[in-house]
Order: C-alpha cells, then structure tokens, then sequence
C-alpha cells in the first residue's frame, strides 16, 4: 500500500526530507504523498521513514492503493535507475523492506 498523511498533519515537515523518492510535499494545509511515487521505503529502509519521524504518527498505509513487496521494489528500481547498490541488492533478494521483519 501506498503511505497517506492524514489530516492529523501538523504541517511540520519532519517526513519531507525523509522519503528516498521525493514522494513527499507540502499541499495547501497539510504534507501529501504521490501514490506513484512511494515505495513504502522498500529496497532503502526496513521501516516507512516518514511514519519513524512524524510526530503525531499521520503517515499510515493507504487501504485506497495496496501494493506487495514486488511492486514497491520494482517501482524504486524504476525511480532510481542509475542506484547500483540499489540494483545489486534486488538481485541477490537482499533489500531492507518493511515486509521482511
């Protein structure tokens, strides 16, 4: 599933810098992520970065666009085409991802 901040946001910006995708904004009241963006931080992270940060835990899974693992590390290997590291650890199966706690 794709991550969505709630309206609980308080605007404070702690998960913008966070995300490896660039998924995260600032929308007219509250932080918005692109659903085309979001990898759930899968392939950088064993945890979504953004929900680590947020103070007031607003980043949640979005019932609206459930993703499986696969889809989310082939969405960051096509975000991040020239990532090496990236590449070599999808091939050998070995990707930090929220799935494999």
């Amino acid at each position: 599933m794709a991550t969505y901040i709630t309206t609980d946001c308080i605007n404070c910006g702690a998960c913008e810098p966070e995300c490896p995708n660039d998924a995260i904004s600032e929308g007219d009241e509250i932080y918005v992520i692109d659903p085309e963006l979001c990898t759930e931080c899968v392939g950088f992270y064993d945890h979504e970065a953004c929900q680590a940060v947020c103070p007031v835990e607003c980043c949640l899974p979005d019932p609206k666009h459930p993703e499986n693992e696969n889809a989310l590390i082939a969405r960051a290997l096509q975000l991040h085409p020239d990532d090496g590291a990236l590449k070599t650890k999808t091939a050998a199966n070995n990707y930090p991802s929220r799935f494999r706690k």
